[in-house]
């Protein structure tokens, strides 16, 4: 791109690239830039379109207007630097745009940012340069605060590109993307203090090659929420060759992993909004270390369906490596029903020090049982370490408060606990424990039709495999060191 850009300069300065210098921008970091970014950006869009284009220094800016047609391309030594709050008048206020209470304040409103487009379509931010959110709060106090507190915002916007650049210290979201289709994001670098990219009713959507850094909250997020006024499914994603952590802030980008200590997130995740629910979703070859496993949630009344997950390594877990529920907390409009999760396939999974307390968890609601969920060739070594007196813990119902694996406290199995759920294979699964653990295998509470092949745990003395509550049809063939049998009827059996 860097060499298409430099032949561009040279043969078509004047009709397709506009230097920020050239139309005055001092790039030295203390002046404020963005009057004269915004400028260059509207000659870029009244010439019919073209490059914006940022060389080497550092640009202050308050909030950056995207135009149709235009591309921002940051150069090598290039920074957009968010300024300060002495400077807030730089930033556009939050605007009143979602009347309804169903999200927060991060999202219900995008021109409290850096970078923001709204009702525009052929944009893109490229090149090899930074956005360093330095003057980005991570939250707001409510509708009176008029902080600016995101990176990249885009709002029903389509045909968008993203690509190499690195984003640091980014706010509440580095990107959000609301009601965005026809979306790219390849090749980022993030390391931020919360979010590093929220999707939220986006349909059409590849991301691939991007390395997510994010200790205090969510890597890669998926949400389809009430933030455009009325409920709009995710759809037609994919993510490959991804790779979430939760280092210290700071030290992914410069090379030193940082661990504190705590319970970094930094995961990839489908919801917690999910008015709108997901379809068509794929995940493939993407890396987590020291950081949070897979979490889906329909927890507002959508469906989460077509989904297949694929070629995950872990390292480093630090609570549940798999999170599949149905929740009723149901924030959106009253007299909405409970969401399905059906069709669902995560394969070829290997999780090593995984945090044992979480277990991994699938988990529906009486009524609106999770369906036709698969899980094959799946090796996990849990820390383990788990008690009888753990074995015999009662899980907490907790569909109506926000879905998060801790909340539950330590589960009665270290493997999998299973509530819920009608129609489940585990096939080829290879759990471990570096440590032994009293607790069973699996836990299974209400499930119907399940199907174990090939899945093998190690014996503990006095613990149990399987351990099973008002669950029916239970096939086991070759598995767990028990006889093949289908099990009818176990009111509360321990195999």
């Amino acid at each position: 791109m860097v060499a298409i850009l430099s032949w561009t300069i040279n043969a078509h300065a004047q009709d397709v690239v506009f230097n920020v210098k050239d139309s005055g921008a001092k790039g030295d970091g203390l002046t404020p830039d963005t009057k004269t970014i915004n400028e260059t950006i509207d000659k870029a869009a009244h010439a019919g379109g073209g490059t914006v284009y940022f060389p080497a220094g550092n640009y202050l800016a308050g909030s950056i207007h995207l135009k149709s047609n235009v591309a921002l391309y940051i150069g090598p030594g290039a920074t957009i630097i968010a300024a300060p709050e002495e400077n807030i008048s730089e930033y556009d206020k939050p605007e009143d745009k979602i009347d309804n209470m169903y999200e927060d304040f991060g999202h219900r409103h995008w021109h409290n940012s850096l970078i923001w487009g709204e009702n525009l379509h052929d944009i893109s931010i490229i090149g090899p340069g930074t956005i360093w959110g330095k003057g980005l709060v991570r939250n707001n106090k409510g509708e009176d605060d008029i902080r600016p507190n995101k990176s990249i915002s885009l709002y029903q916007c389509r045909n968008v590109i993203l690509r190499d650049v690195t984003l640091y210290h980014a706010g509440w979201f580095a990107i959000l993307a609301t009601g965005v289709d026809n979306l790219t994001i390849d090749n980022l670098k993030i390391d931020t203090n919360r979010d590093g990219m929220d999707i939220d009713c986006c349909q059409n959507v590849r991301i691939s090659n991007c390395s997510v850094n994010s200790p205090k909250d969510d890597g890669i997020c998926l949400k389809s929420s009430f933030g455009l006024g009325f409920a709009r499914s995710t759809e037609n994603v994919t993510i490959t060759n991804c790779q979430l952590s939760g280092y210290d802030e700071g030290s992914f980008l410069d090379g030193t992993y940082k661990r504190s200590g705590g319970a970094p997130i930094g995961r990839i995740k489908f919801g917690t909004e999910s008015n709108g629910g997901f379809r068509n979703i794929t995940i493939s070859n993407c890396v987590f270390d020291y950081c949070r496993g897979l979490a889906m949630e329909a927890v507002d009344g959508a469906y989460l369906e077509n989904v297949a997950i694929n070629n995950i390594t872990m390292r480093d877990v630090m609570n549940s490596p798999i999170y599949l529920c149905i929740g009723s907390r149901m924030r959106g409009p009253e007299g909405t029903p409970p969401g399905k999760v059906r069709r669902v396939i995560i394969s070829n999974i290997i999780a090593y020090n995984v945090d044992s307390a979480s277990s991994a968890i699938i988990t529906g609601i009486e009524g609106s049982e999770i369906e036709d969920v698969t899980l094959k060739n799946i090796i996990i070594y849990y820390k383990g370490g788990g008690t009888r007196e753990q074995a015999a813990r009662a899980v907490p119902d907790l569909d109506k408060t926000y879905p998060e694996p801790d909340k539950y406290g330590v589960m009665p199995t270290y493997g999998f606990y299973v509530r819920n759920v009608k129609g489940i294979k585990f096939d080829n699964i290879d759990l471990h424990v570096l440590h032994k653990d009293a607790r069973p295998a699996f836990y299974l509470d209400g499930v119907t039709d399940a199907d174990f092949r090939f899945v093998t745990a190690p014996e503990v003395a006095g613990s149990r495999a399987i351990h099973l509550v008002n669950s029916r049809n239970i096939n086991l063939f070759r598995s767990l060191n028990v006889e093949d049998k289908l099990i009818k009827e176990a009111e509360n059996n321990d195999l």
